[in-house]
């Protein structure tokens, strides 16, 4: 009797894990987009905290490299370009000596205009004598004669006040052209400046996003470069299964389609949650070793993708089986 009832109850365990076998239809392992932050200076770091296990916000500082060198390399562009701005050029001395040498002859200028106007009244005077006959005609001729000289010596002096004229635009031209040339090397010199800035603002380093580090690199103290990989984190909040389906159950699955997920929640029981399919494979693979599908005779599967959220239960690594159909499994809770 004792042997009968052991029989009877293998038989029944049996028949018990064959039939928790086929109430899943894939399974797979549990993984997160991981992104390594890597250095984005060369440097050493000064403030480097980070632990495995941190809960980091997006844009929380999580390192700063020594960039004295960048700073120094910055106020040395800064000093070459206010130098170079201190070999321009001024014409305005040159200029204002000019321009007090116009003085004496627009003075000048202006006696003249006046005599010829002092004449112009006696040759009236004068004329009228002379058509009177009360004065000889050499008086009149003479008064037109000074008038003529006077209008010789202002249209020269007009002239002198032009050639002045152009020398003052010759060397506000003349400095202008050189003030260029030098304020062309500036140029160079301040485009250089938004680069410094830019380096350092890659010295403090911000986590991209909100998540948990998963793997660090590096300490504190040591000299980081650019690219040199620190930690590795991931936003655990979301989790996403990969499994392997087989061709007869690509009917089965759509995109967006909600699937029920089973993870082991100690012996002989499961925690039932639910995912979103985010991902169906375009192209067939070999069914790999460590997976296994409804039909392990199929020689070829897809792979596939389940969002599923995390409350804290789910890790990195951990196995979980798919449920495609909207049956209720057999669990254990």
């Amino acid at each position: 009797m004792k042997n009968k009832a052991i029989l009877l109850l293998s038989i029944c365990l049996f028949a018990a894990c064959k039939q928790n076998t086929e109430q899943f239809d894939a399974t797979g392992v549990f993984e997160a987009d991981e992104v390594i932050i890597s250095a984005e200076a060369t440097g050493k770091l000064l403030n480097f905290t980070v632990e495995e296990g941190n809960n980091l916000k997006k844009g929380q500082i999580v390192a700063q490299i020594d960039c004295e060198q960048i700073k120094l390399q910055k106020q040395q562009t800064k000093a070459t370009y206010n130098a170079v701005s201190q070999k321009q050029n001024n014409a305005n001395p040159q200029i204002e000596v000019l321009k007090q040498q116009l003085i004496p002859l627009q003075r000048q200028v202006e006696t003249q205009q006046e005599q010829v106007k002092v004449l112009e009244k006696e040759r009236v005077r004068i004329d009228k004598l002379v058509k009177a006959d009360a004065v000889p005609a050499k008086q009149l001729d003479d008064i037109v004669g000074q008038m003529a000289i006077l209008q010789k010596q202002i249209t020269a002096t007009e002239s002198q006040k032009v050639v002045i004229q152009q020398q003052i635009t010759s060397q506000q031209q003349a400095v202008n052209i050189q003030n260029k040339g030098i304020l062309s090397e500036q140029k160079p010199i301040a485009e250089r400046l938004p680069l410094y800035d830019d380096q350092l603002r890659h010295c403090t380093l911000e986590a991209p996003f909100n998540g948990t580090v998963l793997l660090t690199y590096a300490k504190q103290n040591e000299v980081a470069a650019i690219g040199k990989p620190l930690f590795k984190m991931a936003n655990l909040d979301t989790l996403q299964l990969r499994a392997y389906i087989s061709g007869s159950q690509l009917s089965q699955v759509k995109l967006n389609q909600m699937v029920t997920v089973l993870v082991d929640d100690g012996k002989d029981k499961y925690r039932e949650l639910q995912g979103k399919m985010v991902w169906i494979a375009n192209k067939a693979e070999f069914t790999p070793k460590t997976i296994q599908t409804k039909d392990e005779r199929a020689n070829l599967v897809y792979a596939v993708k389940i969002k599923v959220p995390n409350d804290g239960f789910l890790k990195i690594g951990m196995y979980g089986e798919v449920i495609l159909s909207e049956k209720t499994p057999k669990t254990d809770k």
